[in-house]
């Protein structure tokens, strides 16, 4: 049944950027979402994509869930707040200590190892423009996980070091083919 439900999901990522946090080793902050910004995939969410979801998830008194990896069988904490805002779509929330997948997602965040946010989504509208982008103006918000690989290039957490130019496009291209992978295995 439920993966009936999410089977038609779509997903986006965003690096957790400079503006993501983690204090007392449980809260997380930051956008899992960034208006105007072509993804890998070509796709750019616009300014009030979220707004009628959001109001639907308050008005039901459920709430978007924080996953792992974009896996329905591991939810690593909740989101006390998701909002949009003039620069996307901002979450706060607490990773579960008590969890375990939540304890390695905090070990693996203070380490620098995970970056990443996602969204999985249902596309309600959305249109092409003339370079073949297509514009999501209406999305059906599931869910915000921490991930591995972002699809948005240009939200980033502040880096020890630069990487070279080189490093950053094989790094692209591999999150790429793992998506179209996911995508792959999601359609069979």
């Amino acid at each position: 049944m439920y993966e009936d439900l999410v089977s038609g999901l779509e997903r986006k990522f965003c690096r957790l950027g400079d503006e993501i946090s983690v204090t007392d080793g449980a809260e997380i902050s930051g956008y899992a979402s960034l208006f105007g910004k072509s993804d890998q995939g070509g796709d750019v969410v616009e300014a009030g994509a979220y707004g009628r979801s959001l109001k639907a998830l308050g008005a039901a008194k459920r709430s978007v869930k924080m996953l792992w990896q974009h896996d329905p069988g591991q939810p690593i904490g909740v989101w006390d707040e998701v909002r949009e805002d003039e620069k996307g779509l901002y979450v706060k929330g607490r990773i579960l200590g008590d969890v375990e997948k939540g304890r390695e997602a905090m070990a693996l965040i203070e380490a620098g190892a995970i970056d990443g946010l996602s969204i999985g989504y249902r596309t309600v509208k959305a249109r092409k423009n003339d370079r073949g982008q297509r514009l999501l103006s209406e999305l059906e918000l599931w869910e915000v996980s921490l991930v591995t690989f972002p699809m948005l290039p240009d939200a980033r957490v502040g880096a020890k070091g630069e990487s070279p130019v080189a490093e950053d496009d094989l790094l692209r291209e591999l999150a790429a083919t793992i998506e179209d992978a996911r995508r792959s295995l999601a359609k069979a």
